[in-house]
């Protein structure tokens, strides 16, 4: 397939305007968190707008809205949109996180964050301001949860593991508890190499799970299989 496009089952991707493109982490977070019964969902730093179609795919009850800083990477992912069963429930805006100011509150709030926090910026300025923690570090995506969130809401991320901790302690100062949280693996006896968290208001105990994306054996997991299966053309 083209480095130019994705395709899944019902939807296509694509992503040559874009400096991040489709990747596991995305599908990962769109096909794991719950959209049981949210109506408005935002996904911030949607790049080419997978993780808000796949939210669309999931939740046929539910309005999103996909932000995105870079202005090249907003544009192709409205016309993604525009190409999709599901134009008419989501909705790209080209915005700094920071000053986004819908009126509304959101049930869930999903981000593939930017996740390079000490590294150096690489050449490339697009690329790097989508892997940067400058423009969308933790503290302004909790901050902007606390005031975006219905009481209710959840926000959920995937991050390196290696920043497990400090993601959940600034979740922490922003009053938000993990309720879920997944460690993903490649294999089994590999090290973990990714969270995925799901966070609220409310306290209490965090359901923990692992999930390994390939088996022992070779090829894909049962579970990880079953998680993607309505998605990937080849599952």
């Amino acid at each position: 397939m083209s480095n130019h496009c994705f395709k899944f089952k019902q939807f296509t991707v694509w992503q040559d305007r874009c400096a991040m493109k489709v990747g596991t982490d995305g599908v990962l977070l769109g096909a794991w968190v719950s959209v049981e019964g949210c109506r408005r969902l935002l996904d911030v730093g949607t790049g080419t707008g997978l993780i808000a179609l796949l939210l669309a795919q999931r939740a046929p009850q539910a309005e999103i809205t996909a932000v995105e800083i870079d202005e090249a990477a907003a544009g192709q992912a409205a016309e993604n949109v525009a190409a999709s069963p599901w134009q008419e429930r989501v909705k790209v805006v080209c915005e700094n996180f920071r000053t986004f100011a819908p009126g509304q509150a959101f049930d869930l709030i999903v981000s593939n964050p930017p996740y390079f926090v000490d590294a150096l910026k690489c050449p490339d300025e697009q690329r790097s301001l989508a892997r940067h923690t400058g423009n969308l570090n933790y503290e302004l995506l909790f901050g902007g949860a606390r005031r975006l969130l219905t009481e209710d809401g959840g926000i959920a991320v995937i991050v390196p593991a290696e920043l497990g901790k400090l993601v959940t302690d600034t979740a922490w100062n922003y009053g938000f508890h993990p309720t879920y949280r997944t460690e993903v693996y490649t294999k089994p006896g590999k090290p973990c190499r990714r969270l995925l968290i799901r966070f609220g208001r409310q306290y209490a105990p965090c359901t923990e799970d692992k999930l390994y994306i390939e088996s022992s054996t070779g090829g894909y997991s049962p579970e990880f299989a079953a998680l993607v299966r309505d998605f990937y053309l080849d599952k």
